[in-house]
Protein backbone atom coordinates (compact mmCIF):
# COMPACT_ATOMS: atom_id res chain seq x y z
CA UNK A 1 0.00 0.00 0.00
CA UNK A 2 1.23 3.48 -0.89
CA UNK A 3 0.29 6.23 1.57
CA UNK A 4 0.59 9.89 0.57
CA UNK A 5 1.21 12.09 3.63
CA UNK A 6 0.42 15.77 2.93
CA UNK A 7 1.86 17.72 5.85
CA UNK A 8 3.99 20.89 5.97
CA UNK A 9 5.16 20.45 9.58
CA UNK A 10 8.30 18.28 9.43
CA UNK A 11 8.04 17.22 13.07
CA UNK A 12 4.46 15.98 12.67
CA UNK A 13 5.33 14.23 9.40
CA UNK A 14 8.28 12.51 11.09
CA UNK A 15 6.08 11.48 14.01
CA UNK A 16 3.49 9.93 11.71
CA UNK A 17 6.16 8.08 9.75
CA UNK A 18 7.63 6.73 12.98
CA UNK A 19 4.18 5.73 14.28
CA UNK A 20 3.40 3.79 11.09
CA UNK A 21 6.70 1.94 11.37
CA UNK A 22 6.17 1.09 15.06
CA UNK A 23 2.61 -0.07 14.30
CA UNK A 24 3.92 -2.67 11.87
CA UNK A 25 3.42 -0.82 8.61
CA UNK A 26 6.98 -1.63 7.50
CA UNK A 27 5.84 -2.82 4.08
CA UNK A 28 3.91 0.36 3.43
CA UNK A 29 5.48 2.99 1.20
CA UNK A 30 4.92 6.50 2.56
CA UNK A 31 5.51 9.47 0.25
CA UNK A 32 5.33 12.99 1.64
CA UNK A 33 4.27 16.32 0.18
CA UNK A 34 4.77 19.62 2.05
CA UNK A 35 2.29 21.69 0.06
CA UNK A 36 -0.90 21.32 -1.92
CA UNK A 37 0.52 21.64 -5.43
CA UNK A 38 3.09 18.92 -4.72
CA UNK A 39 0.33 16.72 -3.34
CA UNK A 40 -1.89 17.13 -6.40
CA UNK A 41 1.08 16.33 -8.65
CA UNK A 42 2.19 13.33 -6.57
CA UNK A 43 0.23 10.78 -8.56
CA UNK A 44 -1.75 7.72 -7.52
CA UNK A 45 -1.84 6.53 -3.91
CA UNK A 46 -3.80 3.90 -1.99
CA UNK A 47 -4.53 6.22 0.94
CA UNK A 48 -4.06 9.92 1.68
CA UNK A 49 -3.38 11.60 5.04
CA UNK A 50 -4.16 15.28 4.54
CA UNK A 51 -3.45 18.35 6.65
CA UNK A 52 -5.74 21.30 5.89
CA UNK A 53 -3.35 24.13 6.82
CA UNK A 54 -0.98 24.02 3.86
CA UNK A 55 1.21 26.96 2.73
CA UNK A 56 -0.24 27.28 -0.78
CA UNK A 57 -3.54 25.54 -1.51
CA UNK A 58 -5.96 25.00 1.34
CA UNK A 59 -6.32 21.34 2.21
CA UNK A 60 -10.03 21.41 1.36
CA UNK A 61 -9.16 22.46 -2.19
CA UNK A 62 -6.52 19.71 -2.34
CA UNK A 63 -9.15 17.17 -1.28
CA UNK A 64 -11.55 18.51 -3.90
CA UNK A 65 -8.91 18.17 -6.64
CA UNK A 66 -8.01 14.64 -5.53
CA UNK A 67 -11.68 13.68 -5.54
CA UNK A 68 -12.11 15.01 -9.09
CA UNK A 69 -9.80 12.27 -10.38
CA UNK A 70 -9.73 9.53 -7.72
CA UNK A 71 -11.81 7.70 -5.09
CA UNK A 72 -8.73 7.03 -2.92
CA UNK A 73 -9.55 7.05 0.83
CA UNK A 74 -8.67 10.40 2.44
CA UNK A 75 -8.15 10.89 6.18
CA UNK A 76 -7.90 14.55 7.22
CA UNK A 77 -5.49 15.25 10.10
CA UNK A 78 -5.97 18.88 11.08
CA UNK A 79 -5.81 21.31 13.99
CA UNK A 80 -9.13 22.77 12.82
CA UNK A 81 -11.58 21.33 15.32
CA UNK A 82 -14.68 23.39 14.47
CA UNK A 83 -17.70 21.52 13.15
CA UNK A 84 -17.75 23.75 10.05
CA UNK A 85 -14.33 22.52 8.94
CA UNK A 86 -15.21 18.88 9.64
CA UNK A 87 -18.40 19.05 7.63
CA UNK A 88 -16.77 20.98 4.79
CA UNK A 89 -13.96 18.42 4.47
CA UNK A 90 -16.45 15.55 4.47
CA UNK A 91 -18.64 17.31 1.93
CA UNK A 92 -15.76 17.59 -0.55
CA UNK A 93 -14.95 13.91 -0.18
CA UNK A 94 -12.85 13.13 2.91
CA UNK A 95 -13.59 9.72 4.44
CA UNK A 96 -12.47 10.47 7.99
CA UNK A 97 -11.38 13.46 10.11
CA UNK A 98 -8.90 13.43 12.99
CA UNK A 99 -8.20 16.55 15.07
CA UNK A 100 -4.67 17.51 16.17
CA UNK A 101 -3.25 16.79 18.65
CA UNK A 102 -4.17 13.14 18.22
CA UNK A 103 -2.84 9.83 19.48
CA UNK A 104 -0.79 7.94 16.92
CA UNK A 105 -2.47 4.71 18.05
CA UNK A 106 -5.84 6.19 17.08
CA UNK A 107 -4.47 7.28 13.69
CA UNK A 108 -3.05 3.84 12.90
CA UNK A 109 -6.30 2.20 14.06
CA UNK A 110 -8.29 4.37 11.66
CA UNK A 111 -5.86 3.60 8.82
CA UNK A 112 -6.21 -0.13 9.49
CA UNK A 113 -10.01 0.10 9.64
CA UNK A 114 -10.20 1.97 6.35
CA UNK A 115 -7.70 -0.41 4.73
CA UNK A 116 -9.78 -3.41 5.84
CA UNK A 117 -12.90 -1.94 4.29
CA UNK A 118 -10.99 -1.36 1.04
CA UNK A 119 -9.64 -4.92 0.95
CA UNK A 120 -12.76 -6.76 2.10
CA UNK A 121 -15.93 -5.66 0.33
CA UNK A 122 -19.22 -6.85 1.76
CA UNK A 123 -19.50 -10.47 0.58
CA UNK A 124 -23.16 -10.60 1.63
CA UNK A 125 -24.06 -8.10 -1.07
CA UNK A 126 -22.88 -10.13 -4.04
CA UNK A 127 -25.91 -9.34 -6.23
CA UNK A 128 -26.07 -6.30 -8.44
CA UNK A 129 -28.83 -3.94 -7.28
CA UNK A 130 -30.73 -2.06 -9.95
CA UNK A 131 -33.02 0.88 -9.28
CA UNK A 132 -34.14 2.28 -12.63
CA UNK A 133 -31.06 3.98 -14.12
CA UNK A 134 -29.02 3.47 -10.93
CA UNK A 135 -26.95 0.29 -10.68
CA UNK A 136 -24.89 -0.63 -7.61
CA UNK A 137 -22.48 -3.59 -7.77
CA UNK A 138 -21.39 -4.27 -4.19
CA UNK A 139 -18.67 -6.82 -4.91
CA UNK A 140 -17.13 -4.73 -7.68
CA UNK A 141 -17.52 -1.56 -5.60
CA UNK A 142 -19.01 0.16 -8.65
CA UNK A 143 -21.95 2.54 -9.17
CA UNK A 144 -23.36 3.71 -12.49
CA UNK A 145 -26.17 6.08 -13.39
CA UNK A 146 -27.71 5.55 -16.85
CA UNK A 147 -24.56 3.68 -17.79
CA UNK A 148 -22.17 6.41 -16.65
CA UNK A 149 -19.83 5.78 -13.70
CA UNK A 150 -20.58 7.56 -10.42
CA UNK A 151 -17.38 8.16 -8.46
CA UNK A 152 -18.05 7.75 -4.73
CA UNK A 153 -15.61 7.83 -1.85
CA UNK A 154 -15.21 4.67 0.23
CA UNK A 155 -17.53 5.99 2.94
CA UNK A 156 -20.10 7.28 0.43
CA UNK A 157 -20.21 3.84 -1.18
CA UNK A 158 -20.63 2.14 2.20
CA UNK A 159 -23.49 4.50 3.07
CA UNK A 160 -25.25 3.98 -0.28
CA UNK A 161 -24.76 0.22 0.07
CA UNK A 162 -26.37 0.37 3.52
CA UNK A 163 -29.34 2.45 2.39
CA UNK A 164 -30.03 0.43 -0.77
CA UNK A 165 -30.04 -2.84 1.17
CA UNK A 166 -33.52 -1.87 2.43
CA UNK A 167 -35.14 0.34 -0.22
CA UNK A 168 -38.20 2.15 1.07
CA UNK A 169 -37.32 1.58 4.74
CA UNK A 170 -36.85 4.56 7.07
CA UNK A 171 -33.47 3.97 8.72
CA UNK A 172 -32.59 5.69 11.97
CA UNK A 173 -29.66 8.07 12.23
CA UNK A 174 -28.17 6.26 15.20
CA UNK A 175 -28.36 2.90 13.45
CA UNK A 176 -26.73 4.30 10.29
CA UNK A 177 -23.87 5.88 12.25
CA UNK A 178 -23.36 2.71 14.28
CA UNK A 179 -23.40 0.34 11.31
CA UNK A 180 -21.57 2.48 8.73
CA UNK A 181 -19.18 4.51 10.88
CA UNK A 182 -18.76 1.93 13.65
CA UNK A 183 -19.43 1.72 17.37
CA UNK A 184 -16.44 3.96 18.19
CA UNK A 185 -17.62 6.95 16.12
CA UNK A 186 -17.51 10.08 18.29
CA UNK A 187 -17.96 12.75 15.63
CA UNK A 188 -20.91 15.02 14.90
CA UNK A 189 -24.08 13.52 13.42
CA UNK A 190 -23.79 16.16 10.70
CA UNK A 191 -21.16 13.88 9.20
CA UNK A 192 -24.08 11.75 8.02
CA UNK A 193 -25.87 14.76 6.50
CA UNK A 194 -22.70 15.78 4.66
CA UNK A 195 -22.30 12.34 3.11
CA UNK A 196 -25.97 12.13 2.15
CA UNK A 197 -25.70 15.56 0.48
CA UNK A 198 -22.61 14.43 -1.44
CA UNK A 199 -24.32 11.24 -2.66
CA UNK A 200 -27.47 13.13 -3.70
CA UNK A 201 -25.36 15.55 -5.72
CA UNK A 202 -23.47 12.77 -7.47
CA UNK A 203 -26.68 10.87 -8.26
CA UNK A 204 -28.11 14.04 -9.80
CA UNK A 205 -31.39 14.10 -7.85
CA UNK A 206 -31.86 14.65 -4.09
CA UNK A 207 -35.03 12.54 -4.21
CA UNK A 208 -32.96 9.33 -4.24
CA UNK A 209 -32.42 9.72 -0.49
CA UNK A 210 -35.32 11.19 1.46
CA UNK A 211 -34.91 12.74 4.90
CA UNK A 212 -37.47 11.28 7.31
CA UNK A 213 -38.10 13.85 10.01
CA UNK A 214 -37.34 12.63 13.51
CA UNK A 215 -36.04 9.31 12.19
CA UNK A 216 -33.27 9.42 9.62
CA UNK A 217 -33.19 8.64 5.90
CA UNK A 218 -34.98 6.50 3.33
CA UNK A 219 -33.65 5.36 -0.07
CA UNK A 220 -36.16 4.95 -2.89
CA UNK A 221 -36.62 5.43 -6.61
CA UNK A 222 -37.61 9.07 -7.32
CA UNK A 223 -40.99 9.64 -8.94
CA UNK A 224 -39.28 11.55 -11.75
CA UNK A 225 -37.48 8.41 -12.92
CA UNK A 226 -39.94 5.77 -11.75
CA UNK A 227 -40.18 3.07 -14.41
CA UNK A 228 -43.08 1.15 -12.93
CA UNK A 229 -40.81 -1.83 -12.13
CA UNK A 230 -39.80 -2.86 -8.65
CA UNK A 231 -36.11 -2.34 -7.78
CA UNK A 232 -34.09 -5.57 -7.92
Amino acid sequence: MRVLLIEDDDSIAAGILDALTRAGFDGVRVDTAADGLAAVAAGAADMVLLDLGLPDLDGVEVCRRIRAVSSVPVIVVSARSEEFHRVLALEVGADDYLVKPFGFRELTARIRALARRMAQPDTAGSAVRTFGPLVLDVRAHRVTMAGEPVHLTVKEFELLDYLTAEPGAALRRGDILRDVWGMNWYGTTKTLDAHVAAIRKKLGDPAWIEAVRGVGFRFDLPEAVHSGEEPT
